[in-house]
């Protein structure tokens, strides 16, 4: 697997398993129904963000991807943040690790101090598990802070790791 960055040529690659998800409404606090063009523009973010693809080195398929970015503008950019997106026809194989573990790297490598998720659905309990054990934890919690579709209202988790 390689992760390079994101280019608007990846898009159509991303769209099919961004819109999958976004409009699930299980896991992204995003609207439901946001459009191609308006999807793009939220996930593919100009410098001194970044966002990336991971791809098959076979086959060229695009995986997975993450955006990285400041967490909070001014006297707290010192914080960086991530969102990950993987497609779940390759779910099971190391995808979101390998982007979890690449956006730590690029945040202590761009000088952030720590990394803040600001919003993980407490019932993703895949993700809540594979941010712990990269070091993050729960620092708090919006209760019944997401209204999921199955489960109805859960909490929404605040996760933060000191670099």
């Amino acid at each position: 697997m390689l992760i390079r960055e994101a280019t608007t040529e990846d898009w159509p690659a991303i769209w099919p398993f961004f819109h999958t998800i976004a409009a699930a409404g299980e896991t992204f606090t995003y609207p439901l129904d946001l459009s191609f063009e308006d999807s793009r523009a939220w996930w593919l973010l100009p410098e001194p963000n970044r966002t990336v693809v991971a791809v098959d080195e076979t086959t060229g398929t695009v995986l997975g991807t993450a955006k990285m970015n400041r967490n909070h503008l001014g006297n707290s950019a010192h914080i960086a943040s991530a969102s990950y997106m993987v497609d779940p026809a390759h779910g099971g194989r190391g995808v979101g690790r390998a982007l979890a573990e690449y956006t730590v790297d690029w945040a202590r490598r761009s000088g952030y101090l720590a990394m803040q998720f600001n919003a993980v659905v407490a019932s993703n309990e895949h993700a809540v598990k594979l941010y712990e054990r990269l070091g993050f934890t729960v620092i708090g919690t919006v209760p019944d802070g997401f209204r999921h579709p199955v489960h109805g209202y859960v909490g929404l988790h605040i996760m933060h790791r000191t670099l």
